[in-house]
């Protein structure tokens, strides 16, 4: 019985021990150069993603939006240290990423170009946000040679920016366009934009098939990118801080900011996607959007699912209160 009772507690001691070393998820924040230039509380995030970079006009280099605004955020490193600060480089419409790397001095001189950045203003890290290879949806310029092409530009970067940087990338919900198989002995992690699947009367970002689900689900979206090849632990989710369907309506535009609904609109949860909306008087669906409770949903699929962590676009699409940041942060993290 002795024998039984410490065979016991050693396995518990083992379990245990191996439940400390377990991974903590990551955060990662996406911030735009563009926005209201509200910094966020750079204690709600492991990660900051700061957007964007762009390839150059000439092809061969990188330049980066608002480098004043880089800089005050690389300072947030004095209120948290251990955050990461990567550099994103693309953005819907934002093109000549094909020519670049069609072209081994081109991707060269690129991958340089982020190297450079990466040292001057001590960045930990690279993310590529080409929307999308191969396709020319976003109005960019494109080849049936990108998918390769996009492979021999991470092998170049990692080249470059040696093991010890981050490289990562932010990919479609439906996990095409990328031969993740051949990428991911260069990347370190993959960011899955699961939302802007729909327009209204369709929700972007159910997280389990409804009536509401646009063409593709959260769930589906991480399930496509496993099978394509992207061990579960170097995933992140990517949930939206903002409304879809808003349009030029005032009130709907406001909406996750504000929580007016000027008396014209009436809020619905769509308990199957588990996620909230917007409906006007006829019922259908008029705003797309997540709360902290959807969002809570959404960190428990994570932790169920064994993936890294979860994404967010962006920082300054959340309210005063910081609400969809905190929410995510205290569901992922404690």
């Amino acid at each position: 019985m002795k024998k039984f009772v410490l065979f016991f507690l050693l396995a518990l001691t083992a379990s245990s021990s191996l439940q400390a070393k377990k991974q903590q998820p990551i955060v990662v924040a996406y911030i735009a150069s563009w926005g209201s230039q509200r910094m966020p509380d750079p204690t709600l995030m492991t990660h900051i993603n700061y957007a964007f970079g762009k390839v150059t006009d000439t092809f061969d280099g990188m330049t980066i939006q608002n480098t004043d605004f880089l800089r005050k955020v690389m300072k947030l490193k004095e209120q948290n240290p251990k955050l990461k600060i990567i550099l994103s480089i693309g953005g819907w419409t934002a093109g000549n990423f094909s020519e670049m790397a069609a072209n081994p001095d081109f991707r060269m001189g690129f991958a340089r170009d982020c190297k450079k950045a990466v040292d001057e203003y001590g960045l930990d890290g690279i993310d590529i946000d080409w929307e999308y290879p191969t396709s020319n949806e976003a109005g960019i310029s494109c080849s049936p040679d990108d998918t390769d092409n996009f492979t021999l530009l991470m092998r170049d970067l990692r080249q470059v920016l040696g093991k010890k940087t981050l490289l990562t990338i932010a990919t479609i919900a439906d996990a095409k366009f990328i031969d993740f198989k051949a990428c991911m002995k260069y990347l370190d992690f993959v960011n899955i934009m699961a939302y802007d699947v729909a327009n209204p009367p369709y929700h972007h970002t159910t997280l389990y098939r409804s009536s509401l689900s646009g063409r593709i689900t959260v769930d589906e979206a991480v399930k496509a990118h496993i099978k394509a090849g992207v061990p579960r632990n170097r995933l992140t989710l990517g949930m939206p801080l903002y409304g879809r369907g808003a349009g030029s309506n005032k009130v709907l535009g406001s909406f996750v900011k504000t929580g007016e609904t000027g008396g014209k609109y009436q809020r619905k949860w769509d308990d199957v996607g588990k996620v909230p909306y917007l409906a006007g008087d006829d019922g259908k669906l008029v705003l797309a959007y997540d709360s902290p409770v959807s969002l809570a949903y959404k960190c428990e699929y994570i932790k169920e699912m064994g993936l890294l962590g979860g994404m967010y676009w962006e920082c300054t699409e959340d309210n005063d209160m910081l609400e969809g940041m905190r929410a995510i942060w205290l569901y992922l993290m404690k």
